[in-house]
């Protein structure tokens, strides 16, 4: 074993990917723990990790983000949500936030939430005064609201991880990511009083009407989505194929759409996909071995000796997945993570679709939080602006998340109230 620990050492600083690092790191732990007779059957572990169908909608869904982010959508999304909370004190700040709620419902994912609304609203918040950092951490904050309001890309993951309900985790989704737009609103509203940000008629209020008949294309994509999954008419994977299918005809009848951005698009995602799978392969192997050597049960011991179980154990749950999120992506996190600690949870007796939504509530934490925030690069790249600064402007966000990771650690209904009403065996 200590030769694949100074071989992961090589490879980390080496600057290997951690895919490869993982994976060939757990190849010499198989041949230097006793096992290389596993080695033959790793194609077949690392293909039944695969062999899942709540995986297959996973490509879909971020194909359908690439296509509505591609076709110059978001400026119809900012529109309406000017329309609606433009006349407000901040104005801009709350449109900020729901633009990133309208857009979750169609990207899942909180760096291309990011990465859009940065392109669109942090250059005309600073035209209108608003303090640069402010608008950086605002806009990185409301970004988190994607990959909780379904579909997310994360929960697929975790779904299929665990093999939980896709379909009961985005539904147990809705509330938590609407319960985080509406303290970001608030907190917006009194910073806005506190540093009279401007609003009503110093800026320019275009149309209700005629900005919905613009957005509601766009609009429509998220409840397509949600309305055949929760309804029973579709699968998980059914609703993406159909939300694609909806995101080109929304694309065309906006004039975004063409065989170039259809092309880009699907590029794109082919790109994104294969980095996660490969991350998901690479950490099959590892599960594999963890499994052989009784990693799970000798974690399951030390915390039982610890006398770690139900809120305690919750607790250092939380504790081991917010420093997990400050490191690595949420991905990698989740592939590594979850098939260790979910397992001793779940024997606790904790609801796999309340501990599902917290995980990714949790990891998605890390997403705006020092010293690897990727939202927080994403923004302070696109907006120009120092990134340590913007951390620090972060920083009461932040504090806003933890208290909602708090409520919807210790309160599970509020993650499983709407599964239970839509049918969902969630006990």
């Amino acid at each position: 074993m200590a030769y694949a620990i100074v071989a992961f050492c090589v490879f980390l600083f080496s600057g290997t990917a951690f895919a490869y690092l993982v994976g060939a790191t757990a190849v010499i732990a198989f041949l230097t723990t006793g096992y290389p007779q596993y080695i033959a059957i790793l194609p077949q572990r690392i293909f039944a990790q695969l062999d899942v169908f709540a995986f297959m909608a996973m490509p879909l869904f971020i194909l359908t983000g690439e296509l509505m982010n591609r076709a110059g959508v978001m400026g119809s999304l900012i529109d309406f949500a000017m329309a609606l909370l433009g006349r407000f004190k901040g104005g801009l700040g709350h449109v900020n936030i729901m633009t990133s709620l309208f857009f979750s419902g169609i990207s899942g994912s909180a760096v291309a939430d990011s990465a859009a609304v940065s392109n669109s609203l942090i250059p005309a918040m600073r035209e209108r005064g608003y303090p640069p950092y402010y608008a950086g951490a605002l806009t990185a904050a409301s970004s988190m609201i994607g990959p909780i309001i379904p579909p997310s890309i994360i929960m697929i993951i975790y779904g299929g991880l665990t093999g939980t309900s896709v379909a009961a985790l985005f539904v147990a989704g809705i509330l938590p990511g609407l319960l985080l737009a509406c303290l970001l609103f608030a907190f917006n509203a009194w910073i806005a009083h506190r540093d009279d940000h401007p609003g009503g008629s110093t800026i320019d209020i275009p149309p209700l009407f005629a900005s919905f008949k613009r957005a509601w294309p766009a609009l429509s994509i998220p409840i397509i989505i949600l309305g055949s999954i929760v309804f029973g008419l579709t699968t998980p994977t059914e609703g993406a194929a159909l939300a694609v299918i909806a995101a080109i005809l929304v694309g065309w009848s906006m004039g975004g759409m063409s065989w170039k951005v259809l092309y880009s698009a699907v590029e794109a995602t082919a790109r994104l996909t294969g980095s996660i799978f490969i991350i998901i392969c690479s950490i099959a192997v590892l599960s594999y071995l963890a499994g052989l050597l009784g990693w799970p049960q000798l974690l399951a011991g030390w915390i039982a000796s610890m006398g770690l179980a139900g809120n305690n154990y919750l607790l250092l749950l939380i504790f081991v997945l917010l420093v997990a999120g400050m490191f690595m992506d949420t991905p990698v996190a989740l592939t590594l993570l979850v098939p260790l600690l979910v397992p001793t949870a779940l024997l606790q007796g904790f609801n796999p679709v309340h501990l599902g939504i917290m995980i990714c509530f949790n990891l998605c934490i890390g997403l705006i939080t020092p010293p690897f925030g990727k939202c927080l690069i994403v923004v302070s790249g696109i907006a120009k602006i120092n990134y340590w600064n913007l951390a620090k402007a972060t920083l009461p966000f932040i504090g806003i998340q933890l208290v909602i990771l708090l409520i919807i650690a210790f309160f599970p209904n509020i993650s499983l109230l709407l599964p239970r009403i839509f049918g969902f065996n969630v006990l």
